[in-house]
């Protein structure tokens, strides 16, 4: 998206009249304008040249702002601190200073013909012996200073009626008009004054034309408009608050190593590869990796978490951060604009520069607001004139009808909500990446969570350890990491850095031996002192040790019910006999289950998935408390569940892994966790930078009283013109006597703008991690999934994707809604791919990672098109696009050392 800076607009109607002007460009696909930070963003291949001037035609000015998007690595620090300040600069309040002056001078002449027109015309306040007694000479003062006023604000008029003469009447034309009409028409009653003394008229006489001026009401029009324009204005600097902080935090030098020298240069000359150093206090200058030293980083400025977060080396810094306690040398990954802090600024700034779809009804009124103000004041003036032939009294009426209508309120409504709902989010580690996404998120009835990485952890851990009798714990742990040390299986690495977070140093091993797919089996060596010196240590499942061991029946039945709670218990014996049992999972992060019992406060349906076998899919399911599982699911698979539960309600993803990529570009809502790949960061319309999976009911929160607060801007708008728009034009005179003064028209129009902009304000208090329990009311239709099973009656458990909690009903609804036509012809294309799968019985396979290994080795065959592999039931349901011989695909496994028994 290239992004331009707009000068000249005052109102909707003249953001209205800039898209429309740029959305006729060719090669135009998108044009998005915003009132709030002048901006204009524009997506398509036209040239730059043209769209300048179709803005300049419409009677605006653009120019192109610096490309903070470039990415090219090889440069990207190049200028990077020019662009951010190009940015800053952009951001910055230049609007309220003009205005203070503007109102102090206006102010000023404004009071003193105050107190000519009303002091002394309506209370007899003193004048100078000139003007007491002397009408004309009252009137020409006020003239004077009237001008005055109305030439310090002359911005109104040249803008106003520019706008006119491009066909495009904006909010400065109605204010110029109003102003404009008032001081015609007092400089007509002025002339009628000279003339009815030219006649003779006594001074008396003339006097109660003085009742007929409006001098005063053509200053104070423009002076009041000017007020709330400063009032708006400073308001409006305060929404770009949080964005323009995060400009602030970019530091300006970095210090590098050149030639085993540190030396201080600015951040713009550092490039991929420099190693730079930071000391305790000091921020880190650009992304990067610790090559050397240990300390804690106050990472808040980026994530909103407080908590300092402990690095050493190989662990990942970010530029903005504070180093606060030890010394490190890290080296540079990301520079310039690709840093976390740019990607996280460029975010924020486009967000700023899209369209929420809620604003599109404000931009159609906005469109038509200004013609249709003008028209309904020219009815009035008609209208009054004919029904109390009083021209005074007509003009009153249609001015108040100009100065009061305000189409900036309309225009404000959706972009001061979003720009502050965006900071906020930015502030607490949640990115909205248009405001789009920031409308849409409030709005899901379905989330589908990725289960790995996003439920749990990612990362296999012990969670349980249940030794035999007259072993303890720790003798346990270490006889079994002493086996699996040498072991590459991640089931093996889990007990081994479990041994090592406890101190625990494995036991000495000799003769190590991986058996194909089973287990793992070594010497103990004799130097334990254990007496145990040449006794065999052996691991592995259930199935493997109860086929060479004698497993008692309370170990079958913990290992039973180890794997019904979704872990991987693994066996170990020393000689013959059977020492302990040690569990391992993908644990659950801590706030897996109270995020997810939130979501479902929120009157939200919660979707797992996971490519995982049903036995474990269920048994984290249940534990997290998500209202259904989906197991068994490839990436492909995803996207599909997903594309059936939008059809059942707006539904959002939220994964992190390049396999959630697809179902993350295809949700209405994509999720994405900051810690994950780039690749799903990229497919997402939400990120979230603290990979908390309690950020997202915090985001959902935010959406939704972004949502409110745009729904009250909206009304307040509409309803302050509705109401007060047939007032001004007397439509209540003749009933109630109600009418309204051009000058209180002009300061409730001037005070409109003010208060959409301070209730967008509000959101700032707003506390989107506070949960209130039981504040929405729960979906009890909720969506109940059922995947197609396309696997063999042998297989159907292991690889069953139905529903947790449901049960398989031939009468209940298809995920796709088909009808009988649509089931024939599926259930058709089903028996043709039957032809075309093989199962595979497969022995050795232990755990989730297995299945992984397997499924990757025969899907990497160029004739099959997948696999689904389960470790519970032994097996491998294998679909091909062409016959493939059997021997091939036996290679394939047992190259992973594991044994392929038969393949029907």
């Amino acid at each position: 998206m290239e992004q331009y800076s707009i000068t000249g607009m005052s109102c909707a109607a003249c953001q209205a009249r800039v898209e429309k002007a740029v959305s006729k460009v060719p090669g135009v696909t998108q044009c998005a304008v915003s009132l709030l930070t002048n901006s204009m963003g524009v997506e398509g291949d036209a040239d730059e040249k043209d769209i300048i001037r179709a803005v300049q035609d419409a009677g605006y000015g653009a120019v192109k702002r610096g490309d903070v998007a470039s990415r090219d690595s090889a440069g990207a620090g190049s200028g990077a601190q020019d662009r951010l300040a190009m940015e800053e600069e952009a951001l910055a309040d230049h609007e309220t200073p003009v205005l203070r002056k503007r109102l102090i001078s206006s102010v000023a002449f404004l009071l003193a013909l105050m107190y000519v027109s009303m002091g002394h015309g309506m209370w007899g306040w003193p004048v100078g012996s000139f003007l007491t007694g002397n009408p004309i000479g009252t009137a020409l003062l006020e003239a004077v200073l009237a001008i005055i006023v109305m030439i310090i604000n002359r911005k109104f008029f040249v803008s106003g009626f520019r706008s006119l003469l491009h066909l495009s009447p904006n909010m400065d034309t109605l204010v110029a008009m109003g102003s404009g009409v008032s001081y015609a028409w007092s400089m007509a009653v002025l002339f009628a004054m000279t003339r009815a003394s030219a006649n003779g008229q006594s001074a008396g006489e003339i006097h109660h034309y003085l009742h007929d001026l409006y001098f005063e009401s053509a200053a104070m029009i423009v002076t009041l408009i000017t007020i709330g324009k400063m009032l708006e204005s400073m308001s409006k600097g305060r929404t770009t608050d949080a964005l323009k902080s995060l400009m602030k935090l970019s530091p300006k030098t970095a210090v590098v190593e050149r030639g085993g020298v540190e030396t201080e240069v600015s951040i713009d000359e550092v490039r991929v590869g420099d190693v730079f150093v930071v000391r305790p206090g000091d921020s880190i200058p650009v992304d990067g990796v610790v090559v050397e030293g240990l300390s804690a980083v106050n990472e808040s400025a980026l994530t909103g978490e407080s908590v300092p977060v402990d690095k050493q080396t190989g662990s990942n810094v970010s530029a903005a951060t504070i180093n606060q306690s030890g010394f490190l040398r890290c080296r540079a990954s990301r520079v310039g604009s690709d840093t976390t802090l740019s990607q996280i600024i460029r975010m924020v700034s486009d967000a700023a520069a899209t369209k929420a779809p809620v604003a599109k009804a404000a931009d159609r009124v906005s469109a038509v607001f200004v013609p249709a103000v003008m028209v309904i004041a020219a009815i009035t003036f008609t209208v009054w004139i004919i029904v109390s032939r009083d021209m005074s009294f007509s003009l009153a009426r249609a001015i108040s009808v100009l100065v009061i209508s305000c189409p900036c309120a309309l225009g404000l409504a959706t972009p001061v909500a979003i720009m502050v709902g965006n900071g906020m989010g930015a502030k607490n580690g949640i990115l909205f990446k248009t405001a789009s996404a920031l409308e849409m998120a409030g709005r899901t009835r379905i989330i589908a969570l990725d289960k790995t990485g996003t439920i749990t952890s990612g990362e296999m851990r012990v969670t349980d350890m249940l030794p035999a009798q007259g072993i303890s714990e720790e003798k346990l742990l270490e006889l079994a990491a002493g086996v699996e040390k040498q072991s590459e299986h991640p089931l093996a690495a889990a007990v081994v850095r479990e041994a090592q977070n406890r101190g625990i140093e494995p036991a000495e091993v000799k003769d190590f031996m991986a058996l194909p797919g089973s287990g793992v089996r070594a010497e103990l060596a004799p130097v334990n002192g254990s007496g145990h010196g040449g006794a065999a240590l052996t691991g592995g499942s259930l199935k493997h040790m109860s086929e060479h061991f004698s497993v008692s029946d309370r170990m079958r039945r913990e290992s039973d019910r180890l794997s019904e709670e979704g872990r991987t218990p693994l066996l170990f014996a020393l000689g013959e006999d059977i020492i302990g049992i040690i569990a391992v999972a993908d644990t659950m992060k801590e706030d897996s289950p109270k995020a997810i019992s939130e979501l479902k406060d929120l009157g939200i349906h919660v979707v797992m998935l996971t490519g995982d076998n049903e036995r474990t899919a269920r048994a984290i399911g249940a534990q997290a408390g998500v209202d259904e599982v989906v197991a068994g699911v490839l990436p492909d698979g995803k996207e599909a569940v997903i594309c059936s539960l939008m059809e059942k309600g707006r539904t959002a993803m939220v994964g992190d892994g390049i396999n959630d990529a697809p179902a993350l570009t295809r949700a209405d809502t994509g999720i994405a966790i900051g810690a994950g790949t780039d690749v799903a960061i990229d497919s997402a319309d939400v990120v979230l930078m603290n990979s908390r999976l309690s950020d997202v009911p915090a985001a959902i929160r935010l959406s939704r009283q972004t949502l409110k607060n745009i729904h009250e801007n909206l009304f307040w708008a509409f309803f302050y013109n509705a109401v007060l728009i047939p007032v001004a034009a007397g439509a209540w005179y003749s009933s109630f006597g109600l009418k309204l003064n051009p000058m209180i028209g002009a300061a409730a129009m001037s005070l409109s703008s003010f208060c959409v902009v301070m209730n967008a304000l509000r959101l700032n208090l707003f506390d989107m991690h506070k949960h209130k329990s039981g504040s929405h009311s729960r979906h009890t239709d909720a969506v109940k999934i059922q995947v197609q099973d396309k696997q063999s009656a042998e297989t159907k458990q292991a690889f069953g994707t139905q529903a947790a909690g449901s049960q398989p009903d031939t009468s209940s609804e298809d995920i796709s809604g088909n009808n009988s036509e649509t089931v024939q012809r599926e259930q058709k294309q089903k028996e043709e791919k039957e032809a075309m799968t093989k199962t595979m019985k497969i022995e050795g396979m232990m755990c989730e990672h297995c299945e992984a290994r397997v499924k990757k080795a025969l899907e990497a065959v160029s004739q099959v098109e997948s696999a689904n592999v389960s470790h519970t039931a032994g097996c491998a349901v294998v679909t091909m696009s062409e016959a493939v011989d059997d021997a091939v695909l036996k290679k394939a496994v047992e190259d992973q050392d594991y044994k392929v028994l038969d393949i029907a």
